[in-house]
């Protein structure tokens, strides 16, 4: 990987074993920890830096921005924070960032307040090794069995649910989380608190914070592109960031959302360019696997066969606005109408937090045909994705105090979208204006009725009056209900031609690839699934034999995982 953070804790000369540190741009080697980082951005402003002095060191990986009127560097004042109040400081940090400090005999690495970025760690007999690669922190483990209850949560839902990962020996850093030389626990940055709606005006906060959120990352080096749809939320980038000089979006030349996208580009005075979706959009190479990290589908990486064609330095995108903004895993009411599920407004009444969330990770109940003979204790998959589900929400129950809250965070945990991030930030500068600390608090502060699409285009109606000019062409009116029914009438009545995706019809496109020959040629069984759920079960095997000295692992493992599995690592 381009960009990378590891490091070894009490390791007394283990890192050398296992790494070159020529291999990174900056190395730092205290009394406790040897850390190193790999960033060409490393030292421009909001990006990756460091700094150690004769109180111990810090390091800053990815996009993190100490708060505003600080004239130190990040990294020194984050070590100046951590001697006073210790890992209190880590509140004051903002952005997509890994943080490390030695002080004194403190040793800890820790996440952002939503884990937007995964540390991998394991235990050796040298000291905890740690870091952004998995294969490398796996090489390092002396343990190498599967985690088999890590891999049918992979295989059911596209997802390894909360600290676990698909090996018993490898362990995520936890949400909102931390690790030092011998333990793992949470810190308290990311927790629901619903503000007065008296002092707190939902709207007014969300624009203003929006603005400040971009504005902090306009100066960013070099030429500046985004990633650009014909929806909502990406609009707003290209809208408020004075010096945008491209955006980029990814379909057919002619659709009409990309038709919609090329003229809000135009009207910004941002040039515009099509990625044309073609057969690389199911992209199955194992350097696009990769950014999977062993823990998340690798088709979230829309753009992964279009990069050679995105030449600009700096990336925004809008990613996880519809999370942190616009309740993506909220639970909207519907009505059936003689079968059909009609969209309301307001949120669904009294929601099932299992169903909501397995439909958002990605579970298909073709699932239920292929793994009951492998359950010990449950009758079908949904019983099992209950379990993983009932889990997480006893385990952050003191996080949150209503239902849909609760669904929101076990889906922000584990959001299955990531892999999106991965891969853009270790190929440009990428910007990840959703997770600005100011936006995260704002959704803590709003109550989930409150966090919907209404909400966000009246903020950035405030933002640009101009800036629903171009209506995206899937909700042609301003009414949500006009747009319902309009999208259920297209869906329901002949000679209406229904609302479509720009982007290649996924089964199509498996199909006229011969995919089910190329990937599964010995298991005829496998040809019948559903093509997502094949798509991840080739993931999967890929990720894990990459991380082998031998090809052993085989998609029959993944239908049916044996209790004792070990990899030849």
């Amino acid at each position: 990987m381009n960009k990378e953070l590891f490091g070894v804790l009490d390791g007394d000369g283990a890192f050398d074993d296992l790494v070159s540190r020529s291999s990174f741009d900056w190395a730092t080697e205290g009394e406790r920890a040897t850390v190193a980082i790999r960033d060409p951005a490393l030292g421009f402003p909001g990006r990756s830096a460091t700094y150690h002095d004769e109180r111990g060191h810090c390091v800053l990986w990815g996009e993190v921005y100490p708060p505003d009127g600080v004239s130190v560097s990040a990294a020194e004042y984050t070590l100046d924070r951590y001697a006073a109040v210790g890992t209190d400081a880590f509140s004051e940090l903002n952005g997509s960032f890994l943080v490390f400090v030695e002080f004194d005999d403190d040793v800890v690495v820790a996440t952002d307040p939503v884990r937007s970025w995964q540390c991998f760690y394991t235990d050796t007999a040298d000291g905890r090794v740690f870091g952004t690669n998995p294969h490398r922190v796996l090489s390092a483990a002396s343990d190498p069995n599967v985690d088999t209850r890590g891999l049918l949560e992979y295989v059911h839902m596209g997802v390894v649910v909360g600290d676990r990962t698909v090996y018993k020996s490898l362990k995520n850093v936890p949400f909102d989380g931390y690790i030092t030389a011998d333990d793992a626990g949470t810190l308290s940055r990311f927790v629901y608190d619903p503000a007065d709606p008296e002092e707190f005006d939902y709207v007014s906060e969300l624009a203003s914070r929006l603005k400040r959120a971009i504005g902090r990352r306009t100066s960013n080096p070099g030429s500046h592109g985004v990633l650009l749809s014909g929806g909502y939320d990406s609009r707003a980038l290209v809208a408020q960031h004075p010096d945008i000089d491209i955006c980029y979006t990814l379909g057919s030349s002619g659709h009409p959302e990309v038709e919609v996208a090329k003229r809000i580009a135009h009207q910004y005075g941002a040039a515009h360019e099509t990625l044309v979706a073609n057969d690389e959009y199911l992209n199955v190479d194992k350097d696009v696997i990769e950014y999977s990290i062993g823990t998340r589908e690798s088709i979230h990486i829309h753009h992964a066969g279009c990069d050679d064609k995105m030449t600009v330095d700096t990336i925004f995108h809008g990613l996880l606005f519809d999370t942190f903004l616009r309740g993506h895993f909220l639970p909207r009411n519907v009505v059936d109408i003689f079968g059909n599920k009609f969209p309301l407004d307001g949120l669904d009444p009294d929601p099932d937090p299992t169903e909501v969330l397995s439909s958002k990770f990605g579970y298909h109940p073709a699932c239920d045909h292929v793994f009951p003979e492998c359950y010990d204790e449950f009758d079908t998959s949904m019983d099992f994705i209950d379990d993983v589900v009932c889990e997480q929400l006893d385990k952050w129950s003191e996080r949150y105090d209503n239902v849909y809250d609760s669904i929101a965070l076990v889906g922000i945990q584990n959001q299955p979208s990531v892999p999106f991030h991965f891969e853009l930030a270790d190929n440009y500068v990428e910007s990840f204006v959703a997770v600005d600390a100011e936006l995260l608090e704002w959704h803590l502060k709003t109550p989930p009725e409150e966090r919907n699409t209404e909400t966000v285009k009246r903020a950035m109606r405030k933002l640009n009056p101009n800036i629903f000019r171009h209506q995206p062409p899937d909700r042609p009116h301003h009414s949500f209900q006009k747009n319902q029914i309009e999208k259920f009438l297209r869906k329901k009545l002949p000679g209406l031609e229904p609302f479509s995706s720009p982007w290649p019809d996924m089964e199509a496109q498996y199909e006229q690839n011969e995919l089910d020959r190329k990937l599964f040629p010995k298991y005829p069984s496998i040809h019948d699934l559903p093509v997502r759920v094949k798509l991840r079960i080739n993931d999967i095997t890929t990720w894990m034999n990459a991380a082998s000295d031998e090809n052993a692992f085989t998609p029959d493992d993944v239908l049916c995982p044996r209790s004792r599995l070990s990899m030849g690592i």
